[in-house]
């Protein structure tokens, strides 16, 4: 996951940043670090915020040729 994922996921379930490091089980700062791309976070962290993320049911479409990106999956409007 890309810190422009986890933004664009964060913009289709409407939450803050500091719902997300609240459903991730992380720090509010870590969650602002990853975002930024200015700072590394562990993986470990990173892989709680896709975690948090694919529980409320969004999907992380891999790089493609044309892209990578998210989408919810169907049925999972919030």
């Amino acid at each position: 996951m890309t810190s422009a994922q986890c933004r664009a996921a964060r913009g289709l379930l409407d939450w803050t940043q500091a719902k997300l490091a609240e459903a991730a089980g992380l720090a509010l700062a870590t969650v602002v670090k990853f975002e930024r791309s200015g700072r590394a976070v562990p993986a470990r962290a990173v892989q709680s915020i896709q975690l948090a993320f694919e529980a409320a049911g969004v999907e992380f479409i891999p790089e493609n040729g044309s892209g990578e990106g998210v989408r919810l999956q169907k049925g999972k409007l919030q």
